[in-house]
């Protein structure tokens, strides 16, 4: 059944686009900011929908680093890692962080799926340095308790969501 409505959805942004070919951008777009990713079958998919290669669709999806083939977090926390940032200590807040989330071995997302960690050259906020992003909220001037009091809070409205959510079944 998630399967059917991953379709569905798809479809929709498919149709939204009139099914253009030259949209693939927006369509791969769209697609990521409905699922936080791009499944291979829905690729796949959509180049069937739009009677174009899975090859040219995968070569677009992975050429351009704004697109992600694997699965995010709700929360997409990218620590900037400029210039600016790095003299001021930004890789000690990415530990700090990481550390918080319990992530290691590599990974990148918590578990819960709740949270993502990345870090990025340039956020282009050097006068907020050390910077980080999260979804689309910018944070500066960062210290590693700042951030997290940040991600704490994040928890605790997380938490509050869901007993709501469970409260009103």
């Amino acid at each position: 059944m998630e399967t059917l409505r991953k379709f569905e959805r798809v479809l929709e942004i498919v149709d939204q686009n009139g099914r253009q070919p030259s949209r693939l951008i927006p369509i791969l777009q769209a697609v990521q900011a409905e699922y936080r990713y791009l499944p291979e079958e829905v690729l796949t998919f959509i180049a069937t929908s739009l009677g174009i290669s899975p090859a040219k669709v995968f070569g677009v999806a992975t050429f351009y680093s704004l697109f992600t083939l694997k699965p995010k977090g709700k929360y997409h926390i990218r620590v900037c890692n400029g210039t600016a940032c790095h003299v001021k200590k930004s890789m000690e807040l990415c530990k700090t962080i990481q550390k918080k989330l319990r992530l290691k071995d590599g990974r990148d997302t918590t578990e819960d799926m709740l949270f993502t960690v990345e870090t990025v050259n340039c956020l282009g906020a050097c006068g907020l340095a050390p910077a980080m992003v999260i979804n689309e909220e910018v944070f500066g001037q960062l210290t590693p308790e700042k951030a997290v009091e940040i991600i704490e809070d994040i928890i605790k409205k997380e938490a509050i969501n869901e007993l709501d959510s469970n409260g009103a079944q």
